[in-house]
């Protein structure tokens, strides 16, 4: 006999997700290598080459996640925090013992491989927390996705923070900080991301929790452009400077004020029959727990037939998402779109790769530019170029926050598949990589935000459509697989592309001089405009491509969303 229990009574996801949040910034710490990357060549005296393929190795580990996708089916998410710990702890060591001279004269391939593991802890700590949080928000995911990569988004502006204002721009305290600090932060939160009762999307007070986290997370990035503009045109030091440390710290802390309220302030709430006693929100449920240390979330398997836990009560979708991840549920044919895939069973189907090459199209040019964007504001004449990669952060952020809440809405409302705003953002970065090309002035620093933006919407909308389409079983492993796209788009874009178009006018420029002795730039639209011109061409490939997608999957979204709220997939029950 096959009984289901949630043991120590239920508990709200909202203290997970809070934690989440912090995780989710620690897992950004890939974002960081321009911050240190100049002391790897002054310091250790590695030529541009080599800190070019240092940067390689910074997108690798970053992006290499099927190990923590495996992972995240076998073993709980304390574990993998706990090996993404530890990554960051080894790897930004070794690179602080070499930056810093206390060990002399590490080798090169060393300090390579320290890095492709260091930021390998970015796919642990994203993991583990994504995967947990999706399946806690099983009904919400496209708002949780998008939160998330929000905040993943903006690390790069909190690290920054941290390295100007208090470490006073010392790039070995720095990497001293992320060796000890992500660790630190991992162990002392890593047993409050743990699955729990799923939340239904029944409880009224759940849209407005997500509208409150969606508000911090904008003024945290507000607040942190703000201080890095202030910064840079008044120094500050002393107190002044950790009191603007203070106020991000509570702006990072703000999603926590939810489990909190819910602590203070608990619900009234009548009890839940004992024949249903998976109905009510989250909150209620964490009441109803303090009366009951174990609550059953399914009847006995014995007393079970085809189809009875879906013809009792639609409130019966979580038990059965539960029972899914636990093998009470067998299906005895193979899966359909919505349900959930193994991974051998959704590399074989059409829609999987339509999806990858539509994301590999979208963030691999993005990242393109991403990473030649100082060089493309010096061949346009700006001189402070750091301008140019605050404004992409921002939009970065922008996009992945508002791309998780657009997406949610039009699918619940209107059934509109999520890939559908993955073919706009495509059109539009196809007008953006056009700007670029022609390189009219003025229009520089607007192409960078459109850009921006574009590309953060491309993970937001990946995320929950790989979950859609494909299940919550094995998402850990079918998400890390497509985010493959992005260090392959970035070798064959940026490093093939890019780099060999540049190079090449740059020695047209300079008659055939040794750029990599000289240290001369490029400089006009030329520089790039060949490799704009292929972007854009891709981009429209991409956009018709996801139109296909979007159409095939069209009827998935009915199947789930129709009625305006997420229905379970039907599964055969024995």
């Amino acid at each position: 006999m096959l009984m289901l229990t949630l043991k120590g009574g239920s508990r709200p996801p909202w203290v997970g997700l809070g934690a989440a949040v912090w995780v989710q910034i620690a897992a950004g710490n890939a974002y960081a290598f321009p911050l240190y990357s100049h002391s790897l060549k002054s310091v250790l005296g590695f030529n541009q080459r080599q800190v070019t393929l240092l940067g390689v190795a910074n997108d690798f580990g970053e992006n290499v996640g099927l190990l923590p996708g495996i992972a995240s089916n076998r073993f709980p998410p304390w574990l993998i925090l706990l090996i993404g710990a530890l990554a960051s702890f080894f790897g930004y060591g070794v690179l602080w013992l070499a930056v810093s001279k206390t060990v002399e004269s590490l080798p090169y391939w060393l300090l390579w491989i320290a890095l492709s593991i260091a930021t390998n802890s970015n796919a642990w700590l994203g993991t583990a927390v994504l995967v947990t949080n999706m399946r806690n928000f099983p009904v919400s995911r496209g708002t949780v996705a998008g939160i998330l990569k929000g905040y993943g988004g903006i690390s790069a502006a909190v690290f920054t923070e941290i390295y100007s204002i208090v470490l006073q721009n010392s790039s070995s305290q720095f990497l001293l900080f992320l060796a000890i600090g992500i660790p630190a932060l991992c162990f002392s939160i890593m047993f409050l991301i743990r699955p729990c009762t799923p939340a239904t999307g029944d409880d009224s007070a759940e849209h407005g929790h997500f509208a409150f986290v969606q508000c911090s997370s904008v003024v945290l990035g507000l607040y942190l452009i703000a201080t890095a503009a202030f910064s840079n045109v008044l120094p500050l030091g002393g107190i002044s400077s950790y009191i603007l440390i203070a106020v991000m710290i509570l702006l990072i802390m703000a999603p926590l004020a939810i489990p909190v309220k819910m602590t203070l302030f608990p619900r009234k709430c009548s009890k839940p029959e004992r024949s249903n006693p998976q109905v009510g929100s989250s909150e209620c449920l964490v009441q109803q727990g303090k009366d009951e240390k174990t609550e059953p979330l399914l009847p006995s398997s014995t007393s079970a037939t085809p189809g009875s836990f879906y013809d009792t009560d639609e409130s019966s979708e979580v038990a059965v998402l539960l029972a899914e991840g636990e093998g009470a549920v067998k299906k005895k044919r193979r899966p359909k779109r919505g349900e959930d895939f193994t991974f051998m069973e959704a590399v074989i189907k059409a829609d999987f790769w339509l999806l990858f090459f539509v994301f590999f199209v979208g963030v691999g040019s993005g990242v393109t530019v991403l990473n030649n964007l100082a060089q493309i504001g010096i061949a346009q004449g700006v001189e402070d170029t750091t301008i140019l990669l605050s404004i992409f952060s921002f939009c970065n952020f922008v996009g992945r926050l508002s791309g998780g809440v657009v997406s949610e809405h039009f699918v619940r409302t209107k059934t509109i598949p999520r890939t559908f705003w993955m073919t706009c953002t495509q059109i539009i970065m196809t007008i953006s990589y056009l700007i670029f090309a022609y390189a009219v002035k003025g229009t520089l620093f607007f192409a960078v935000a459109l850009l921006g933006i574009c590309y953060g919407v491309q993970f937001s909308t990946m995320i929950p459509t790989v979950s859609e389409l494909f299940g919550l079983k094995n998402f850990g492993v079918l998400y890390n697989f497509m985010s493959l796209g992005n260090p392959l788009g970035a070798f064959l874009f940026s490093a093939l592309l890019a780099g060999q178009v540049y190079d090449k006018e740059a020695a047209r420029q300079h008659h055939g001089l040794d750029l990599l002795d000289s240290g001369a730039s490029c400089l006009g639209p030329n520089c790039f405009r060949p490799t704009f011109f292929v972007l854009a061409a891709v981009s429209v490939l991409g956009s018709i491509l996801s139109i296909i997608l979007s159409f095939r999957i069209k009827p998935v979204y009915h199947m789930l969303y129709s009625g305006g709220s997420f229905r379970l997939p039907q599964t055969t029950v024995h």
